[in-house]
């Protein structure tokens, strides 16, 4: 009989240093700093994006706005900035905006629109206007003519009442009777000769004379009366005539104003429509220009000084002025509250109560961008409130009208003014995350209307020679506009593998140029202290240091608490249902790697596997599901001649905090095969990776992060030659490992085994072939169901 051939553990290569990163090459290079290249100001690898902002901004339809999708970091800020300032330059410069006064209906202010530049010339020239009448027209009416030409008409006044006062007196003589004037009125009293009859002497006359006193009274008195009349007109016709001369004399000052004025504004027939009204009001208003200073009136009986007239309503509030403006304006709103947005109109305290007039009224970025384009990041339209409603009933009716909210929404009891709406049009562009685009289109159904199109920046590009050429005229380019140190061929390498490290791959780099130009500053400035005239590969990687090391306290404390034993973690050794995993510490500005000890136990039940952070509700869905993925594996492995009765919890030990992701399920496998088997594991060796139900290692994020804190831990407590880390093979083409590590794997102190499957892993960490690992959890789980079954046989 043929003895069965034991089985042999699979020869698994671990990967060689040139795997461990990609390297920039300074030599393909031809400059001897970036000095020598051209800066040029174009868009680096964001193609789809500008290609979409190009249709969104060419394309004139209603409701082709767009909206600019991107992380934090890609440059979409200054690069729609700048990409619509360079469009606009070309474009029409669109026309001044001014409120007028509405003399028909003073809370009704009209809204009229002027060529570039016109305004601030139609609102200097009014301003001239009041200003010469205040000095012209009361020295007309201060002259000797118009004294002259007043004094007539008040002579001619006089004249005709003395004529008609004098011939009721002398009909009074004739009569008996004498005409006075009383706090009541004018009176008549009968006369004796020359003496005045008292009411008891007239009383006590006879009937028939009292009778003909009487009539004679009410004759004169009917007379008076009529006297009195026409002394009222006469008075009505002298102050019409004195009204005409006013008139006269007062357009004698304004009239050939105004009329050089509709000359001047011929071609805009609603600014001589206003000019007509403005003659007209101050020919109605003459007194108003004869204010005096001293000048008294009576309120409730007191004399208090009278307050001078204003000229508001001869005013223009110019609300856009385009004078200076190049193109198409382009504004850039970074604080859109509702009133920056939209306008506002202003109040303020007059005579202890508020007052506010067209004026009062300001344009807000809207207006000012009207006929151009306006740039706004969505999130600080949405924490503001109103706006966002306000924007969006802009862009559906074109228009923009400006109101008072506090009186919208009964904060203020006073009426205030309603000015005329505006028509605006004017492309909008919106910056924001793609979580909020998302957000957006889901829960407000007007979005999808008025923002059709979406331009999105993306996070990398293509590794290639342009795109690393592209980087250096990125580079040269920020030197010499924020005058930093020019790098040379070495510094321009670093800056190029460091942004394939931000990504995690070897053939992308990143484009997020924020923390790109960052790091060219930090690089000049080390350069600067060093006192090198050209920033090397050497500033840049000690900028790099000095950057973790501002960063990475935490990272240290943990690593102490390694170095003294208060975390357990083991480097050396091997043991049963024991394996180091590797977690990534996120803390927003800067991650780190750190391995953590998982273990595992197993004995007789129909549990299954246990995962204990999700007991304990300190596992996320996303490691709550690659526990649960465990259980698929066993089973598919090892169920299908027997039922599955096993009771195994796998831990996170010393967890404190919640624990999340799937890139452990692998580890927490093998702890619990391990255990299963009783094969030991061997403790330098961390895993990292996640495993589906048939055994099948799939990639993780933050693999650099991973291997490099596994490597600080082996190499504070000792390397031995003996320690690595296991990574599913999909990541090889993620590493931009430190130069330190990719130096210790060269020298044979680190190892790095990219491995498939789960018996890939297994064979490493405990040097026994996966078939025999199988065998022995297969006799230990078919132990356990009999045992279980032999107990509950016991126990019935």
């Amino acid at each position: 009989m043929a003895k069965k051939e034991k089985p042999k553990v699979t020869e698994h290569h671990e990967l060689p240093a040139g795997e461990l990163r990609w390297y920039c090459d300074p030599k393909q290079f031809a400059f001897k700093s970036t000095e020598e290249v051209p800066s040029r100001d174009t868009v680096i690898g964001q193609e789809r994006a500008v290609e979409a902002i190009k249709f969104g901004l060419d394309i004139q339809s209603v409701g082709f706005n767009i909206y600019v999708s991107g992380i934090p970091g890609t440059g979409k800020n200054t690069i729609i900035k700048k990409f619509v300032e360079r469009i606009s330059r070309d474009e029409k410069v669109p026309d001044d905006w001014i409120y007028i006064h509405n003399f028909k209906s003073p809370d009704q202010p009209r809204a009229l629109s002027l060529p570039p530049g016109r305004a601030v010339v139609l609102q200097a020239d009014l301003d001239r206007l009041i200003q010469t009448l205040k000095n012209e027209i009361p020295r007309l009416f201060e002259s000797e003519e118009y004294e002259k030409q007043k004094g007539q008409v008040l002579e001619r006044l006089q004249e005709k009442k003395v004529l008609i006062l004098s011939s009721v007196e002398q009909e009074a003589q004739q009569l008996g009777f004498r005409i006075k004037s009383t706090p009541l009125g004018v009176a008549t009293t009968p006369l004796i000769g020359d003496r005045e009859v008292s009411p008891e002497e007239a009383e006590a006359l006879p009937d028939k004379k009292k009778q003909e006193l009487q009539e004679k009274q009410d004759h004169l008195t009917a007379r008076i009366r009529e006297s009195i009349r026409r002394v009222k007109g006469l008075q009505k016709e002298a102050e019409d005539q004195l009204e005409d001369l006013n008139r006269r004399v007062a357009l004698f000052a304004v009239g050939h104003l105004i009329d050089d004025l509709k000359e001047k504004y011929g071609p805009f027939p609603r600014v001589g429509e206003f000019l007509d009204e403005v003659r007209e009001d101050i020919l109605n208003s003459i007194r108003d220009f004869l204010h005096k200073e001293g000048e008294e009136t009576t309120i409730l009986g007191m004399r208090v000084p009278a307050q001078p007239a204003t000229f508001e309503r001869y005013k223009v509030n110019v609300l856009v002025d385009n004078s200076y403006t190049e193109g198409a304006p382009v504004i850039l709103e970074t604080h859109p509250i509702y009133k920056n947005l939209i306008g506002v109109i202003e109040r303020e305290f007059r005579f202890g109560a508020l007052h506010t007039d067209f004026t009062m009224i300001k344009a807000g970025s809207v207006l000012k961008a009207n006929g151009g384009y306006l740039i706004l990041n969505v999130l600080d339209l949405l924490v503001n409130p109103f706006a966002w409603e306000a924007l969006k009933k802009v862009i559906k009716n074109r228009e923009v009208k400006i109101e008072d909210l506090a009186e919208h929404w009964g904060f203020i009891s006073t009426t205030g003014i309603r000015p005329e709406p505006i028509p605006v049009d004017l492309k909008v562009v919106l910056m924001g995350g793609p979580y909020l685009y998302q957000l957006l289109l889901a829960l407000d159904e007007d979005f999808r209307k008025i923002f059709k199109v979406k331009a999105d920046f993306a996070t990398e590009m293509r590794r290639d020679q342009a795109a690393i050429q592209d980087y250096a005229g990125f580079i040269s380019r920020l030197c010499r506009d924020e005058s930093l140190k020019h790098f040379d061929p070495s510094g321009v390498a670093a800056v190029v593998e460091h942004s394939a490290r931000m990504l995690e791959h070897q053939e992308k780099l990143s484009l997020c140029f924020s923390y790109v130009a960052d790091l060219i500053r930090e690089s000049s400035h080390v350069a600067s202290t060093n006192g090198n005239s050209h920033v090397t590969g050497s500033d840049v990687e000690r900028a790099l240091e000095q950057k973790i090391f501002r960063h990475n306290l935490l990272e240290k404390k943990i690593q102490e608490l390694i170095d003294e034993g208060t975390l357990l973690v083991d480097v050396d050794g091997a043991v049963v249902g024991q394996v180091n995993g590797l977690s990534v510490y996120d803390l927003g500005d800067f991650s780190f790697g750190k391995p953590s000890r998982i273990t595992a136990t197993v004995g007789m039940g129909k549990k299954g596997v246990i995962n204990i952070e999700r007991e304990a509700e300190m596992s996320g869905r996303i490691h709550s599901k690659g526990v649960l993925i465990l259980s698929g594996y066993l089973l598919q492995k090892y169920a299908q001649d027997k039922p599955l009765t096993l009771s195994a919890s796998v831990c996170f030990e010393q967890s404190y905090e919640g624990v999340e992701g799937d890139s452990a399920s692998a580890a927490e496998l093998f702890a619990i095969l391990s255990q299963l088997s009783g094969v030991p594991i061997l403790q330098g060796i961390s895993v990292t990776g996640s495993v589906n139900q048939r055994g099948s290692i799939q990639p993780i994020g933050g693999v650099n992060a991973k291997i490099e804190g596994a490597y600080e831990v082996c190499k504070h407590k000792g390397l031995n030659g003996r320690q690595g880390v296991l990574i599913p093979r999909q990541n090889v083409r993620h590493l931009m490992l430190k130069r330190e590590v990719v130096e210790a794997v060269v020298q044979g102190q680190f190892h790095i085994w990219p491995i498939d499957t789960i018996d890939d892993g297994i064979e490493i960490l405990t040097g026994v072939p996966a078939e025999e690992i199988h065998a022995r959890v297969d006799r230990k789980l078919a132990e356990l169901a009999r045992g279980l079954k032999e107990f509950e046989a016991a126990s019935d």
